[in-house]
């Protein structure tokens, strides 16, 4: 997801080079929502890690 996101956001730098500031602002703003998803899922799954571990040892 994070791939994704980076690659949504380079889309939307080289967009912006070239004037298409419709294009730039859609990618950006898919880039961003994909960068938070990623982020959310990437903190639910580091406490669930956290707690799982402690479970077992």
């Amino acid at each position: 997801m994070l791939k994704w996101a980076l690659f949504f956001f380079i889309i939307s730098i080289v967009a912006a080079a070239f004037g298409f500031t419709g294009i730039s602002e859609a990618s950006a703003g898919i880039a961003k929502i994909l960068f938070f998803i990623f982020v959310v899922v990437f903190i639910i799954l580091l406490v669930l890690g956290i707690m799982a571990g402690e479970a077992l040892f």
